[in-house]
């Protein structure tokens, strides 16, 4: 299995730079995975393919501003700082910008509230970083950090909220689990009404999204792994849920990988956390989920690969094809598709 096998081509034009004005106003792609069948909606059709008895599971990571800017204190230099992962108190695994400039003991500075020693050199990039602050350390990020919007979006994002779901509550996220974007507070109360049921799992985005599959044999790619955790009343839901033979549909690759992680260790849902560097690609076994909401993904992509494997490949590529004929929004600030029976 080649990576070359998931490309395709996607005019530049179609790559969303901004949020829609209202989020439940994207349109959907609905995939009938059983037969490659495709039918056109907006987001707020969901409604109609949901039904009375689903467990709808959210991700409710909430995005950090984590992108810094700072000047390395020996020469001046500007720095930029991506943090990713909170390894332990106050010492973070970051992504940084000229990687090349910044050596063990070299510090940055932020402003007078907030600098950063490094404490040790990873790979392609990575430097791990000690904080050192005067006051909450989460207030000095919402006042100096800007959100870490993907490299493919060149556009100023006016409001920060925009790149969090309304339903954001557990911070330590580098990136959005954007299939989440698209719903609003009434939309999910109008789900509710309908009888599904809505759980949370936690899984906090960190440097799998930022990094492209850069190996030929798509098998021979690794993962970095993602903290997650689930809480004891989604655990016993979706447990009731699989007894009773009714659909768990995952928003987002976020929450498949953690739903996917915890069936594969426990062999049931459970109140449980962990770190997971699972890779779903054609050929793998879905054991958690029945149906998933996402966005239309990269080019060769480990996401596009997520979404392959519980599809297949040919349909997949086919309904991006038929996405890009239509003039679909595609990534973070896209549309939507919905994989279902």
């Amino acid at each position: 299995m080649k990576t070359d096998d998931f490309d395709f081509e996607l005019p530049e034009r179609l790559i969303a730079q901004t949020p829609l004005e209202q989020r439940d106003a994207s349109k959907l792609l609905v995939l009938h995975k059983e037969t490659g069948q495709i039918e056109h909606k907006h987001f707020t059709d969901i409604l109609d393919y949901l039904q009375k008895g689903d467990v709808l599971v959210l991700n409710d990571t909430k995005v950090m501003p984590a992108r810094l800017y700072g000047t390395k204190e020996k020469t001046k230099a500007v720095i930029e700082i991506l943090m990713l992962k909170e390894q332990k108190q106050n010492t973070w695994e970051c992504l940084v910008r000229p990687a090349k400039r910044i050596h063990v003991g070299d510090e940055v500075t932020f402003s007078p509230k907030l600098k950063a020693v490094c404490t040790k050199i990873g790979e392609e990039g990575i430097r791990y970083f000690e904080f050192l602050y005067q006051g909450i350390f989460y207030e000095i990020l919402e006042e100096l950090g800007e959100m870490p919007l993907p490299p493919y979006i060149h556009e100023k994002l006016k409001d920060k909220d925009r790149y969090q779901t309304v339903y954001a509550k557990n911070v330590g996220s580098a990136a959005a689990p954007t299939a989440g974007l698209h719903f609003t507070k009434e939309l999910l109360e109008k789900i509710r009404k309908k009888g599904v049921e809505i759980a949370y799992v936690t899984l906090h985005v960190g440097l799998g999204t930022f990094r492209p599959v850069n190996v030929e044999d798509v098998t021979k790619h690794k993962m970095h792994s993602e903290f997650y955790q689930m809480n004891k009343e989604t655990a016993s839901l979706l447990n009731r849920a699989k007894t009773e033979g009714k659909r768990i549909i995952s928003v987002g690759t976020t929450s498949t990988r953690t739903l996917e992680t915890i069936m594969k260790t426990y062999h049931q849902f459970q109140e449980c956390s962990g770190w997971t560097d699972i890779f779903i690609y054609p050929g793998y076994t879905f054991e958690a989920i029945d149906a998933l909401i996402t966005n239309f993904h990269l080019p060769k992509s480990t996401l596009l690969m997520l979404v392959s494997a519980l599809a297949g490949k040919e349909y997949i590529l086919k309904a991006y094809h038929e996405a890009v004929e239509k003039e679909y929004r595609f990534f973070s600030f896209g549309d939507s598709m919905f994989i279902c029976k």
